[in-house]
């Protein structure tokens, strides 16, 4: 049995496919591995990593 995916083992799936957006708290261009839908915030690594760090409670 190949272990992946739902399973907890690593994915192959190759390289993923990247789509170019714009940060919704800085404005930098960014690329992120899903495709932006409008009217919902897409963030850099630098500021995703800031928003997630500030959801963590004690």
């Amino acid at each position: 049995m190949a272990y992946g995916g739902r399973y907890g083992g690593p994915r192959r799936f190759g390289p993923r496919e990247m789509h170019k957006a714009t940060c919704s708290d800085c404005g930098a261009e960014c690329e992120v591995p899903f495709q932006p839908t409008e009217g919902r915030p897409v963030y850099c690594r630098e500021c995703f990593q800031k928003r997630r760090g500030s959801r963590r409670g004690p």
